[in-house]
């Protein structure tokens, strides 16, 4: 399907980077009206400590109260393993829906067995407010924003085009840092592929902005590039990389990665919409399933 872009509608983005998670949380304001929307927050965790502290999803707070403006979703690309969601946290604060993609259930249901979630674990995505299909659209403010399904890093992944900018989660890393993993479960090289060239159909002036950057070789972070740029430049889909080329790159490349640092405690809370677990006591608690990711 075509995914219809409002280039004349530049939309106002804020970008926050948190270094311990290489993560990239967006905040993106309808040049319009005073209304907003938060794209993949970030809760931080001290996980040897077991502690969960919030100075990254205040410091968007705080922005929004200064700038008097009103939220209206709270956005997550995917279900992160490498950093936890602060979704609930912020809604509480400010209102707001939480959306993802429908497949989320797919995620829920191969980590509740992974995880040995009860049947109290609701497995539908219950704990979302919006779940969103391919091609859906949502409003911020004046502004429209347009779901793309987008598989291969995980089943559930989806890349958000609002105004004139298109969000990318982990389908695309700046081109010089080329794609994302695509070995976790439910993950696909060749769907990745074919989700990257989905993008990539995008007019070639669409700001794309990245939820993650390392900065590759030792240069400064960044997150912003364009379509033609990843076009031009993407060292692992860009100018003539084929399809089978990304796949046997992509199939050699994860083989070697390690897990991320997070991936056990991401997983359980993420999949609830960014709500922490408890046991029969209330208590906050997380498990650690024994060679179960392997």
């Amino acid at each position: 399907m075509k995914y219809p872009i409002d280039l004349t509608t530049k939309a106002d983005v804020t970008a926050y980077f948190d270094e311990s998670t290489n993560t990239i949380t967006y905040l993106v304001k309808d040049p319009s009206s005073n209304h907003c929307a938060i794209i993949d927050s970030v809760m931080d965790m001290d996980y040897a400590a077991g502690r969960i502290t919030y100075e990254s999803a205040d410091k968007i707070i705080n922005e929004i109260q200064n700038r008097e403006l009103i939220l209206d979703w709270i956005i997550e690309t995917h279900v992160h393993a490498d950093h936890l969601s602060a979704a609930p946290y912020i809604q509480l604060q400010l209102g707001g829906k939480i959306g993802v993609g429908e497949k989320i259930m797919l995620i829920q249901e191969t980590f509740g067995k992974i995880f040995n979630e009860g049947t109290e674990f609701q497995r539908d995505g219950s704990q979302f407010d919006a779940l969103f299909k391919d091609g859906d659209t949502y409003m911020i403010g004046n502004m429209q924003a347009i779901t793309m399904f987008t598989p291969g890093h995980t089943p559930a992944c989806m890349v958000h085009i609002i105004g004139d900018s298109a969000f990318a989660g982990d389908t695309l890393f700046m081109p010089d840092g080329g794609s994302a993993r695509a070995d976790f479960p439910g993950g696909d090289a060749g769907e990745l592929y074919d989700s990257i060239q989905k993008v990539l159909t995008l007019p070639d002036e669409t700001r794309l902005f990245m939820c993650h950057d390392y900065g590759p070789n030792g240069r400064s972070i960044q997150w912003e590039t364009t379509v033609l740029e990843q076009k031009n430049n993407n060292i692992h889909v860009g100018k003539d990389k084929t399809r089978d080329d990304f796949i046997k790159f992509r199939t050699e490349r994860d083989a070697q990665l390690a897990m991320p640092k997070l991936i056990i405690p991401a997983l359980q809370v993420n999949m609830r919409a960014g709500e922490v677990p408890t046991d029969n006591n209330g208590n906050k608690v997380l498990k650690v399933p024994v060679n179960g990711l392997e």
